[in-house]
């Protein structure tokens, strides 16, 4: 089946079960005839009696049809929505007197101008879980405080990263926590698989780390980077890590600056469009080189499309000092 979706002030979209489509009326020189009844050539007896003329009524007719052009599905308000109540735990005062909506499955349809399979692998991809019935983002400090639990667990329990065991996660937190907010927080930060019929859980290294920084960038306008650095690494769980290439598309480093510094700059916090989006972006920085945009122009690339081939539409390059960088075509007001 296929379902049109938008709300009033939204462009219309067609969605096929996992598709999203940009629907176009296209004029056609062909007028098309709509006759009821109509038999194709294929359908018609082969005889001699099918050489008769037939008179058929004409109900209507067009000289345009709707073209439809594979897009990217717009999930951008997806997060907006789900974030307007994020919840802060089974303890929070605020969700218990909270007048912002919430959301199943089927009002995130209604809404949101995706197929079905693109939504679920979206929650999936911000990390939404369903409580109650109801999808639900998990408030920052809230998330920190469950994933602190879960490592302070591991290193007390001296378990290889690599093998963190469900059952005795749930057993020993479930008392400060829900089991689900457990479990939930394992499934965000690590990868299940089975073992001798046991569940366990590697835990995602960069995820972590990218989670940390984001705690430590959050609250400063700029980190002088070689202290940011080396907090980082202390404040990460023993065994892992840390490095910059894990913050793609989360921070952003000023090398132009002197001392360098480093911000927080995540792509889920910029525009859908994409001239919107390169607006913003050459409002952040006159000058980019590829390797630093790429984290927040990728998730724009359609179907087949690079990264190069979205810059040379809407970026001009030129060389500084050696390397390539691009910048805006249009001036940035």
């Amino acid at each position: 089946s296929l379902v049109i979706r938008g709300e009033k002030d939204e462009h219309a979209v067609l969605c096929s079960k996992d598709k999203t489509y940009d629907m176009k009326i296209a004029d056609t020189s062909n007028m098309l005839l709509f006759v009821p009844g109509c038999k194709t050539p294929e359908e018609l007896n082969a005889g001699p009696a099918s050489c008769n003329i037939i008179h058929s009524q004409i109900a209507g007719f067009s000289n345009n049809y709707w073209e439809l052009r594979r897009c990217r599905p717009k999930l951008k308000k997806l997060r907006k929505l789900l974030m307007e109540d994020p919840y802060e735990g089974p303890d929070s005062q605020k969700d218990q007197t909270s007048t912002f909506p919430k959301y199943t499955t089927e009002d995130l349809l209604c809404l949101i101008q995706a197929s079905e399979e693109e939504l679920l692998h979206q929650l999936q991809v911000i990390d939404a879980c369903k409580i109650e019935g109801y999808w639900r983002i998990l408030d920052f400090d809230y998330e920190m405080k469950l994933l602190n639990h879960v490592t302070q667990l591991i290193d007390s329990e001296s378990w290889p990263l690599s093998k963190v065991p469900l059952c005795a996660c749930l057993e020993e937190l479930g008392s400060l926590e829900p089991r689900e907010m457990i479990e939930h927080i394992l499934v965000s930060y690590g990868r299940k698989y089975v073992d001798a019929g046991e569940v366990f859980f590697e835990m995602r290294e960069d995820k972590i780390c990218g989670a940390v920084a984001q705690m430590l960038l959050q609250n400063a306008v700029k980190f002088n980077l070689s202290e940011f650095e080396e907090v980082w690494q202390q404040s990460v769980p023993e065994g892992m890590t840390t490095r910059l290439d894990q913050l793609q598309g989360l921070a952003l480093v000023d090398k132009s600056s002197r001392p360098e510094t480093i911000f927080l700059l995540k792509v889920e916090d910029l525009p859908e469009d994409n001239q919107e989006r390169f607006n913003s972006l050459f409002g952040i920085r006159e000058k980019w080189t590829e390797v630093d945009i790429t984290p927040y122009i990728q998730d724009l690339c359609a179907e087949k499309q690079t990264v190069g081939a979205l810059l040379t539409k809407y970026a001009r390059s030129s060389m500084l000092n050696g390397v390539k960088v691009y910048n805006s075509r249009r001036p940035i007001s």
